[in-house]
């Protein structure tokens, strides 16, 4: 496939690309990226897989969906199960979910390879983005595994959402349309799902923010979920001591543990602070 896709496109995939010609690639290869996905968003109404009728999704959102996604920041403003069809969840965004990681891990092998060129020739290439971008979305292994994250009780469906009896109706209150509150008994709850044990698992596995759902992944099972978060991230600490030839007393030996323990040192930082925080809890 990956051959197949070199032919079609014109790739010499063995041609070494200087520094330049890297960023350009990429950006241009995430401008298209971001675009195609602004689009399916504008247009997802009129798209296959939309059981729930749901419409476009509003210019500004879409906009900061997409450039979200591309950058793997992926922030969520939005409701994912009341928002974002099938189709765009699975083609759309489970694609960012890949790509998005798999260039950040081409990016970081092309730091590598300039370090290690640099020590070998004095000059610096940084291979190219395209082999080193499939190497990136092969290392995802979220396809091959659903079945295994089906089993931990994650659905994978295109149906449209279930309605059920709820055992104790509940009352609520609420502002009518003119504007008096009205009372209404809850008799029955929508049970959201779809393709989501797909696009949770590369979630995981490729570090992005970016859920199914609103609540992300705290509707499933977080098992291994923080070691699935950290093991990319400390492995590419890794991966440059032995591209570049570093022994263990050499100085890019040392590096990488220093930019391990920093990266560390940073986590646990940031989670004892949000621990505290969400100890506290919310005081009116």
């Amino acid at each position: 496939m990956e051959r197949l896709i070199y032919r079609l496109t014109g790739v010499d995939e063995a041609r070494e690309m200087r520094w330049t010609e890297y960023a350009v690639a990429m950006l241009l290869f995430s401008a298209v990226s971001m675009l195609v996905l602004y689009l399916m968003q504008r247009v997802q109404q009129w798209l296959p897989w939309n059981p729930q009728a749901f419409g476009a999704v509003p210019p500004d959102q879409a906009f900061n969906t997409a450039a979200s996604f591309t950058t793997n920041t992926n922030w969520q403003s939005y409701s994912g199960e009341s928002t974002m069809t099938y189709l765009t969840q699975m083609a759309g965004l489970a694609y960012h979910n890949f790509v998005s990681a798999a260039t950040g891990i081409a990016l970081a092998i092309a730091f590598i390879r300039g370090i290690a060129q640099r020590r070998r020739t004095r000059s610096v290439t940084s291979g190219s983005i395209w082999s080193a971008a499939c190497c990136g979305c092969s290392c995802r292994p979220a396809w091959s595994d659903r079945s295994c994250w089906c089993r931990r009780g994650w659905c994978r469906t295109c149906g449209p959402y279930d309605k059920v009896a709820i055992l104790d109706p509940q009352t609520t209150t609420a502002p009518g349309a003119d504007g008096k509150p009205q009372t209404q008994v809850v008799t029955e709850q929508v049970i959201a799902q779809g393709p989501v044990a797909s696009q949770e698992v590369i979630k995981e596995f490729g570090t992005n923010g970016g859920g199914f759902f609103n609540a992300t992944a705290r509707i499933h099972s977080k098992t291994d979920a923080v070691h699935e978060l950290l093991r990319d991230g400390l492995h590419l600490c890794h991966l440059g001591g032995p591209d570049v030839h570093a022994r263990r007393h050499d100085r890019l030996a040392q590096a990488r543990v220093a930019v391990w323990g920093a990266m560390a040192f940073l986590f646990l930082a940031g989670v004892t602070t949000a621990y505290w925080a969400e100890a506290r809890g919310t005081r009116s």
